[in-house]
């Protein structure tokens, strides 16, 4: 069967990748609150652990990225299907290593296998982008945009699973968060079936002939290593963003999940019937719009008062307006302007953005809540944040100074007021199971101090955990404004070339531009069609 013909099918094998990691991405932003409850974690240890696995995301994609258009893309699809699986195996393990090793144990594991699930997932982005751009060369950028719906289709439907299935306030009824995080295996069993039954096409580098050396040239263009900055930017605020805002905006909305797949929805809807509307719009002049749209929805949704969180809808309207975009036409730009770089250059770009959103966006989102939500606590009532504050202060990065945060079983323990601990316990003793030392300590830590002052403590403590939230998010605000003036430099350097500018890779190796439009901040006019020789 010919390539051209199963194309169609290897887009919806890509597509169902980007479903799984978005479903295990979603579920994952709700089954916070359950590990932060169950495992006694703290804000920035989730955020690590979250992190954690956006890291492993960024390191696989560049390296798989090095041989993917040697060794081919189904070989490393199959190994991403296999990973996949194990990492649901590992995760699952938790609560089991909990209860014999504690919660150190508990951490790593969790850690681990978010670990192994970031490698399936670079493993599968590695491949799905230079594969697209491969077998839709006419149109890269449409159905990268395309491809990309998959990621907030995924979130929503991981969005829907936690919102019916997860938690005390399931919709439908509550199931254990190991039942609701395993979903994502179904989408993946699904790519996986098709990756092992359809003919894969070899690269387009590698039929040109083009040499590793000529692919890892394309990275002296000052150009490229702008974007990678730039794209830096994009992971922290995008991918660093959606790892909390679920448990951000339910602080102050109760309705955490419905804001986080609305704004999934927003997403889907854009990049899947968008495509033509990007091809149209000069790239940079939408990525400056898009910019300016998400510093203003951090600064509106992190200044909204608790009396009014029905503005919430409109704030995350307005950045998720501003962050659907990003990523895919960053990933056209590069596959337009470095078609050279085959996998190695579409890789760079994705990794760089996963590498920021685990190590910066992530850990130090997070960090930003502890620190935070401790000093309104301590400015509140320092007797309750000496009460909730974790034993030791930590911090994701030696240049940030190291803060207690407050400890995430002791707040869900006032919040419920002790109910489930309880139950727990009971429920242990009845089977005349052994009780975990970190229940009993909790309780006798309930029953002597947290009690006694729950009534003060609680609404302090709520009054804290909106605070650190939404000045994390107003923090977060600075980095899509920075953005906004990287991309008008890009903007006001290609004016001065003559025009945003297509290159085209021939069979031979050959590279040709085709004026797209005569300036680049023209934001409407696609411009008349010609061609010079040139390098991008």
């Amino acid at each position: 069967m010919a390539i051209q013909e199963n194309r169609d099918r290897l887009m919806w094998a890509s597509f169902l990748t980007l479903i799984a990691a978005g479903m295990g991405f979603g579920v994952r932003a709700g089954t916070l609150a359950e590990w932060s409850g169950q495992f006694g974690f703290t804000q920035g240890q989730l955020g690590t652990i979250t992190g954690g696995g956006l890291t492993g995301f960024g390191v696989v994609i560049l390296l798989a990225s090095v041989i993917t258009d040697r060794i081919g893309y189904k070989a490393i699809l199959l190994g991403a299907f296999l990973l996949h699986i194990l990492s649901v195996v590992i995760t699952l393990a938790a609560t089991p290593v909990y209860a014999a090793a504690g919660q150190d144990a508990a951490y790593w594991c969790l850690f681990v296998g978010i670990f192994i699930f970031a490698i399936a997932n670079g493993l599968c982005e590695a491949v799905i982008n230079p594969l697209i751009a491969n077998i839709y060369p006419e149109r890269k950028t449409h159905y990268l945009n395309i491809l990309h719906a998959g990621w907030p289709g995924g979130l929503i439907l991981g969005g829907f699973v936690g919102l019916f299935f997860l938690g005390n306030g399931a919709m439908a009824f509550s199931l254990r968060w190991e039942i609701v995080l395993a979903t994502y295996l179904l989408p993946a069993i699904w790519y996986g079936y098709i990756v092992l039954t359809e003919p894969f096409p070899d690269s387009d580098v590698k039929k040109a002939g083009v040499s590793f050396t000529a692919m890892l040239a394309e990275f002296a263009a000052p150009v490229l290593l702008f974007l990678l900055v730039l794209h830096a930017c994009v992971g922290f605020v995008e991918l660093g963003t959606d790892s909390w805002i679920v448990n951000i905006t339910e602080t102050f909305t109760k309705q955490g999940f419905m804001l986080f797949i609305y704004t999934s929805a927003l997403m889907f809807i854009l990049r899947f019937f968008a495509g033509p509307i990007v091809e149209r719009i000069n790239p940079l002049g939408l990525l400056c719009l898009s910019t300016v749209l998400g510093t203003t929805g951090l600064l509106f949704l992190g200044s909204i008062p608790d009396s009014m969180a029905w503005l919430a809808w409109i704030a995350v309207t307005v950045y998720g307006l501003g962050k659907t975009f990003l990523w895919p036409t960053m990933l056209g730009i590069v596959g337009e302007r470095f078609p050279k770089g085959g996998a190695l250059t579409m890789g760079a770009i994705g990794g760089v953005g996963m590498l920021s959103a685990g190590l910066l966006g992530g850990p130090i989102i997070g960090y930003w809540q502890d620190t935070n939500r401790a000093s309104k606590l301590a400015e509140l009532d320092q007797g309750a944040y000496e009460r909730y504050e974790t034993q030791e202060a930590t911090s994701p990065y030696a240049f940030l100074p190291k803060v207690k945060g407050l400890n995430g079983a002791k707040v869900k323990i006032v919040n419920d007021e002790a109910k489930v601990l309880t139950a727990d316990i009971n429920k242990l003793t009845e089977q005349n199971s052994e009780v975990p030392k970190e229940m009993i300590d909790l309780k006798s830590w309930w029953d002597e101090q947290g009690l006694p002052n729950s009534a003060t403590d609680k609404p302090n403590i709520k009054t804290a955990e909106i605070y650190g939230g939404q000045r994390a998010l107003v923090m977060t605000a600075a980095v899509p404004a920075f953005m906004f003036f990287g991309y008008l430099i890009l903007v006001l350097y290609f004016r001065s070339q003559g025009g945003y500018k297509v290159v085209e890779l021939d069979g031979s190796g050959e590279t040709s531009e085709t004026n797209i439009s005569p300036s680049a901040d023209d934001a409407i006019e696609t411009g008349e069609g010609g061609s010079t020789s040139g390098q991008a």
